[in-house]
């Protein structure tokens, strides 16, 4: 299975990598292309005006109003549209991203070089946006709201991908009334693993590259899916709990949280799978009565050693799991400046993270898989 597994990344990267450019784009192209959507909520494609029609209903949790964007050819006149819908010639030639996950995104439908400005690119680890950030081809423009504007209206990107948790759009009308369409991605609120690795679809509407993104994401679905059969089938499901105390309370995903799916798709008992939020903030003395004796503690955050989390706090120390020695974090692959991969690239590859989970929980299913962003701390 290691084999396999190995297999799959390579051959989805040679999907988009061979796959070849289409710049010269007409209506025909984009109007025809259909978009097939399975797991992903938070966006939704229709016609209208005889152009692609893109609605993220829901930026933000709680959000009443989202963002329509009809995507017009480069070239052909701009029809007439409501005030609040943005247009966008496409294909893209350059964009600006915000967040470490749109970088696969990119990769992945062979638009790394499209990529022009970013706000902290440290926090980078693909290899190929490395090359092109150490070669000076990408911008560092500051984060959040001290986002450099006149550097960036220096670059003038054909479109910044951003994401938002309040509706606060302060920033964004200034880039929008400096003629730079603001594509909200809202990935983060989906709440199955497949739905949110499938906005590799939505960017990819905005390079026309819909055809090669199908068939990225049928390969991710295909190896998530075989595996989660495997799970299926196991006699016993161990325990486990996640997250770690900052302050006095500890974070942790709640039952829709994608990371509570991917436990159950594991073959495990998260222990708060049932609660109705996608994120948890308890005491705790509340985790410790309800996880003491838990076999497995899985996401501790940037600890790596067992010894550095008793130092954080000694309590942790009276976990089972910790006694036994079942606990895992997710920084087995770095990047060069420190930026880590599974915050990066495994919510694009939640079939990746999948195969690792199943390794830790249930190791006869996957006995040659070496675990790819997990590891297990000493």
């Amino acid at each position: 299975m290691k084999l396999k597994i190995l297999i799959s990344v390579f051959s989805i990267l040679a999907i988009a990598c061979n796959s070849p450019e289409n710049k010269q784009v007409s209506k025909t192209t984009l109007t025809q292309a259909p978009v097939d959507i399975q797991y992903a909520t938070g966006f939704r494609v229709s016609v209208k005006e005889g152009y692609p029609f893109v609605e993220v209903p829901k930026p933000y949790q709680g959000a009443e109003e989202g963002f329509k964007y009809l995507l017009v050819p480069r070239g052909e006149e701009i029809p007439a549209h409501d005030r609040d819908v943005q247009i966008v010639e496409v294909p893209l030639k350059s964009i600006v991203c915000t967040s470490t996950t749109h970088i696969p995104l990119l990769d992945y439908i062979d638009e790394t070089q499209s990529l022009t400005g970013f706000t902290t690119t440290d926090y980078i680890s693909s290899a190929k946006m490395r090359s092109r950030i150490d070669s000076g081809y990408v911008t560092e423009l500051g984060i959040d709201k001290e986002i450099n504007m006149e550097r960036l209206l220096e670059l003038d990107p054909e479109a910044i991908m951003a994401y938002t948790i309040t509706g606060d759009y302060g920033q964004f009308r200034k880039m929008n009334q400096a003629g730079i369409p603001v594509l909200i991605n809202a990935e983060y609120l989906e709440q199955h693993p497949l739905g949110r690795a499938e906005w590799i679809k939505f960017m990819a509407l905005f390079f026309d590259k819909t055809d090669m993104a199908d068939s990225v994401f049928s390969a991710i679905e295909s190896n998530y899916n075989t595996m989660k059969a495997k799970a299926a089938k196991v006699d016993s499901m161990p325990t486990l709990y996640s997250g770690v105390v900052y302050g006095d309370t500890w974070y942790l995903p709640g039952g829709e949280n994608n990371a509570a799916k991917l436990f159950a798709d594991a073959g495990a008992n998260y222990l708060w799978q049932d609660s109705t939020t996608g994120f948890l903030e308890l005491s705790f003395e509340s985790v410790y009565e309800k996880a003491h004796d838990a076999d497995y503690w899985v996401g501790v955050a940037s600890y790596n050693s067992l010894e550095e989390i008793k130092q954080a706090d000694q309590r942790y120390s009276r976990f089972d799991a910790f006694k036994n020695g079942n606990v895992y974090s997710y920084n087995a692959r770095m990047g060069a400046t420190g930026g880590n991969e599974y915050l990066e690239l495994g919510y694009l590859r939640p079939d990746l993270i999948l195969a690792d989970l199943i390794r830790i929980f249930h190791p006869e299913l996957l006995p040659d898989h070496e675990l790819f962003f997990h590891e297990k701390l000493n």
